[in-house]
């Protein structure tokens, strides 16, 4: 397993070894001693799953506030995607700043988000799916989100959504959230 961290502070991106003969394919998925190696620290508690039909779905950009954040390691198992984090934690140096990755069933690529970043996606296949991990509960009381196409945050998505929830569709801009985003961000030692 190769564990990379990308231009966002604490956003990794994770690349199984796979072993394969005439069967098929096997893979280590995930290894909390591995992830703790690398200084990943998430003690996951649920497990999610979605299915979107269409290419050009976009889910996103969602978060938790604190209490109730989530730090989350997503992988795609079926179709392919363009995962996005942005830095939502004020004080933060990468403040709004944003990382996208293509994940797939055929890269199996995973990517790990911290507590205090945004997440979205969009399908690049029809029939996609999409399973992560989060190290907290969801709580609707506590759900947020941030507009896809904020042009402050100026995400390159490799393609315009063709389906959006009413609720991403209507989503606020950063700079209407800021005051009621609660991460804080703290200084990770060298």
């Amino acid at each position: 397993m190769e564990i990379r961290e990308t231009k966002l502070r604490g956003v990794y991106v994770i690349t199984p070894q796979i072993f394969g003969d005439r069967r098929g394919w096997f893979m280590e998925s995930w290894s909390r001693r591995r992830l703790e190696e690398t200084g990943i620290q998430a003690d996951f508690v649920q497990d999610n799953h979605s299915f979107s039909e269409m290419r050009g779905t976009l889910r996103g950009l969602h978060y938790q506030l604190n209490p109730m954040s989530q730090a989350k390691l997503l992988r795609c198992t079926r179709g392919e995607i363009f995962d996005v984090a942005v830095d939502i934690r004020r004080g933060s140096p990468q403040y709004a700043r944003w990382i996208g990755v293509r994940l797939s069933e055929k890269n199996k690529r995973q990517l790990f988000i911290p507590r205090g970043f945004a997440h979205g996606f969009v399908t690049l296949a029809d029939n996609t799916e999409v399973q992560y991990k989060a190290d907290n509960y969801y709580a609707p009381e506590c759900d947020g989100n941030i507009r896809w196409d904020d042009p402050a945050i100026g995400i390159a998505w490799p393609m315009e959504p063709v389906i959006l929830s009413e609720k991403d569709r209507r989503a606020p801009l950063l700079t209407q959230r800021g005051q009621t985003l609660n991460f804080v961000y703290e200084e990770r030692a060298q």
